[in-house]
């Protein structure tokens, strides 16, 4: 399916972050959804489930991120969710990423290209 066809929700407060990933993901063809909170990404995924989600851990709550994918489980989400994280090898240590329900976490900062290449692996 070419990417035109699959949509990412990125879910942030960071606003650079988000302009990172809405440049990137379109520039290869991605159509991008944005939510700059946990509440808005929830919204957002009810109105249109995404093919994957990107979300921050830590935005207007500390906990936020990990309460977003626990309710996007709650809906029966199907969708690969990587968490982005900039608190290093101490997020490993103390989320279990399969209970939680997350295909992977994305430690920032992270490159376009190992962003595209996991996009790949996962839609293709």
């Amino acid at each position: 399916m070419p990417n035109a066809e699959r949509v990412i929700l990125c879910v942030d407060d960071d606003a650079d972050i988000l302009e990172f990933l809405r440049i990137v993901l379109e520039a290869n063809d991605y159509i991008v959804h944005q939510a700059e909170s946990a509440e808005e990404g929830l919204r957002s995924y009810r109105e249109a489930p995404p093919d994957l989600v990107i979300c921050d851990l830590m935005m207007e709550e500390v906990d936020a991120g990990t309460n977003l994918v626990k309710e996007l489980k709650a809906l029966g989400n199907k969708a690969p969710i990587y968490m982005l994280s900039s608190t290093g090898d101490h997020l490993h240590n103390t989320i279990d990423a399969g209970e939680l329900g997350l295909s992977g976490i994305l430690q920032k900062p992270f490159d376009s290209e190992s962003l595209l290449a996991l996009l790949r692996a996962k839609l293709d």
